[in-house]
């Protein structure tokens, strides 16, 4: 007899991850595991830490470039027939966006029931009139958190970035709604290197269920969402990493933690906001202690200087640990992923930063797939062809000037 997944979410809210799940105590568990990320034993440890199903037979796409992402967005969005919920941190009133807008409209004249929720801060240059456009063609759309009605939460932003389509294709990752991220209708040069992921299955009706939570809270009607049956076909493997201030930061931590104590060759992580905690910091010395090829990929140029700073005032402790350091040359670096042992990927919206794991709602996925990991580390590879390798002698000879603003901005950390 098949078993049903109910629509509630996990983990569940106030729920205490137990002391041998967290982040700075599972390394013991992790080491136990022979084969390390492969092991039977590490898909079953963060099904635990989080409690989420693990999502078996998953078609899944990853996307390097904006404009074949925005591309397979509109295509999902054309071919819906009942739903279309679409969740961003930014929802531009630019040619992307209007771009999206115009095919959700014509969604809407098909009998679609589309939800547009975007994030009141984020979204804040948008024009009223494009909100006033989308609810008169029939668009259902919320603004989270706007500063007039919740002035005790603007320090609570939703930097989600959820599309669901009919609840059996979703698409999540880096990407916000707007030119910058490298848009076919874009009219400027602007384009960001970001990541994104297209993936066909039930992850989209646990997708749907994350999307009910924003939604909701920023004053949303409730909708049903029937209990699911997993599917037991062959493909990926997927556990969604979901967290909101009360629930899923621990567990999100404890995942990390657990990839990085599992990984046994190499670990390659690509953030756009580099502000860890000291325990990110630790753990990926220690990975690179015992022989693992640790590398972080990162902004040479950002639109926020100060979290770059702050990244920036780490470097000397983890070069010293020998992780390796690059830094993207040709644009802003946005992508938040990683690749494990050409195995375990992370695609999705969370920083390394203060922000993402206590402020934030923030999703992403953690994929057990080897062919999404090669696709994960070919990419990785060849963004190091625009990057810039930081050496320790070099880093240290910099100017006093940079070392102040440094060590001034990594004092900020907690802020940021």
């Amino acid at each position: 007899m098949r078993f049903s997944l109910a629509a509630t979410l996990r983990p569940r809210p106030g729920r205490k991850l137990p002391e041998a799940l967290r982040a700075e105590n599972v390394g013991s568990l992790t080491a136990a595991l022979s084969r390390g990320l492969r092991d039977v034993a590490f898909e079953q440890l963060v099904a635990r830490i989080d409690t989420g199903p693990v999502h078996l037979g998953e078609k899944v796409r990853v996307y390097f470039d904006g404009d074949e992402a925005f591309t397979a967005i509109v295509e999902a969005i054309d071919d819906a027939r009942q739903e279309v919920l679409l969740e961003t941190y930014i929802l531009r009133d630019d040619a992307a966006g209007s771009e999206v807008l115009r095919r959700l409209g014509k969604a809407v004249e098909r009998g679609v029931s589309v939800r547009v929720l975007a994030d009141a801060f984020g979204s804040w240059t948008t024009r009223g009139s494009f909100w006033r456009q989308m609810r008169q063609i029939g668009i259902q759309a919320r603004l989270f958190h706007p500063f007039w009605s919740h002035v005790w939460d603007h320090l609570v932003r939703d930097h989600r970035k959820i599309i669901v389509i009919d609840r059996r294709l979703t698409f999540t990752g880096g990407m916000n709604v707007g030119d910058e991220y490298g848009s076919p209708w874009r009219t400027g040069e602007c384009r960001w290197r970001d990541t994104h992921a297209r993936i066909e299955g039930s992850t989209a009706w646990e997708m749907a269920v994350v999307f009910r939570e924003g939604w909701v809270r920023a004053g949303g009607e409730n909708f049903g969402i029937p209990a699911q049956v997993p599917s037991k076909s062959e493909g990926a493997r997927i556990l969604v990493l979901d967290a909101r201030p009360g629930r899923g930061y621990a567990e999100t931590a404890a995942v990390l933690a657990a990839i990085i104590g599992a990984c046994q060759r190499r670990l390659w992580v690509t953030n756009s906001y580099f502000a860890p905690r000291r325990m990110i910091l630790e753990l990926l010395a220690s990975a690179a202690r015992r022989g693992v090829d640790v590398r972080l990929l990162l902004p040479g140029a950002s639109d926020i200087p100060l979290v770059r700073h702050a990244g920036h005032g780490c470097f000397t402790e983890l070069l010293r640990n020998g992780v390796r350091i690059f830094e993207y040359q040709p644009a802003v670096l946005h992508a938040k992923t990683l690749v494990a042992d050409d195995y375990v990927s992370v695609v999705g919206s969370s920083n390394l930063d203060v922000r993402s794991f206590h402020f934030n709602a923030e999703c992403n996925v953690l994929v057990l797939d080897d062919e999404t990991g090669r696709n994960m580390a070919a990419a990785f590879e060849a963004d190091l062809q625009n990057s810039i390798e930081i050496k320790l002698a070099e880093w240290r000879r910099r100017p006093l000037c940079h070392q102040c603003r440094d060590a001034l901005a990594r004092c900020l950390t907690p802020v940021l």
